[in-house]
């Protein structure tokens, strides 16, 4: 039973990774490449090698990748390898592929041809952090700073975006070494770079995200209790006294994610219309529950 669990769950997870390899490719193939846009990441410095001498990016893309495989198997699992070797070939055959489908080009004559220039980085950015956040998601990988990001985000709590931010900003800035080449194309790479940056960290923390709530209410105990045994949470019972009554009271304090505020609120007014509920945004929660704790390549002590 559990080995036909894990197997659908892979199977899944596969499933996942094909629909992100997709929407990554079509927002280079259909949008960035075509318009000549520089972009950051691997894939990023294969097209603007395919700018500058021709060489398609169908080609460039697996013979850059085949090095950082052994990289990703090594340190993030073979499991991760397997994903990410299979994520590769597949955008292999898609950059082959879909630059001649006509209909998923954005140039002119096309359905999907957008007049105004300066809308293709943002678009192009959002379609491919959509795409790489699910693959991402599902342990996979299309190589390049992907995994540099990954690698970085295993022993360090740095998001995605930073890591792509950084490298990608020299990666973008090489597109003057090509001939006729400006200013104005290192805009444009730039602002996919920022787009992209910002879109891939919702996407992947947003839903993530924690808060911690105050409840101020006389039926604080069955709060509690719902909140335990209903929402498999903690709750923290905190000592108070009313300034203006000068009653003791019970606050309750839970840390939740965000996507399980709406069941927390509407559980308290259930309860208690008359409660006090603060929220307040958590950046980084770390513990049981949570985001684990991380703080660096930890070396072995001597023997």
């Amino acid at each position: 039973m559990e080995k036909a669990k894990v197997k659908s769950n892979t199977i899944k997870d596969y499933l996942y990774i094909t629909v992100g390899v997709f929407i990554y490719v079509f927002s280079w193939t259909g949008f960035l490449i075509p318009n000549e846009v520089a972009s950051g990441g691997l894939t990023g410095a294969c097209a603007i090698i395919q700018m500058g001498t021709g060489i398609p990016v169908a080609y460039s893309f697996p013979v850059l990748n085949a090095m950082l495989i052994i990289i990703a198997s090594i340190i993030l699992g073979r499991g991760f390898g397997f994903r990410t070797i299979y994520a590769i070939l597949l955008s292999t055959v898609l950059f082959k592929i879909m630059p001649n489908v006509d209909f998923l080009v954005s140039l002119p004559g096309h359905p999907l041809f957008i007049d105004e220039r300066i809308l293709i980085p943002i678009i192009g950015g959002l379609i491919e952090a959509l795409g790489i956040a699910i693959i991402i998601t599902h342990g996979g990988s299309t190589g390049g700073t992907d995994i540099v990001a990954l690698i970085i985000n295993k022993y360090w709590p740095v998001s995605p975006g930073r890591v792509f931010l950084i490298s990608d900003f020299f990666i973008i800035a090489s597109v003057l070494l090509i001939p006729g080449k400006t200013l104005s194309d290192i805009v444009f790479g730039y602002m996919t770079m920022v787009t992209f940056s910002v879109a891939v960290d919702y996407f992947l923390t947003g839903t993530r995200s924690s808060v911690k709530v105050l409840i101020f209410s006389e039926k604080y105990s069955e709060i509690a209790d719902y909140i335990i045994k209903d929402m498999d949470r903690g709750v923290t019972a905190l000592n108070a006294v009313g300034w203006y009554t000068g009653n003791e009271k019970k606050v309750l304090l839970v840390m939740v994610r965000k996507s399980e505020l709406h069941e927390i609120t509407r559980a308290v007014k259930t309860i208690d219309p008359r409660a006090f509920v603060c929220v307040s945004p958590a950046s980084d929660v770390y513990g049981e529950g949570f985001e684990e704790i991380k703080t660096g390549i930890q070396k072995k002590k001597k023997q």
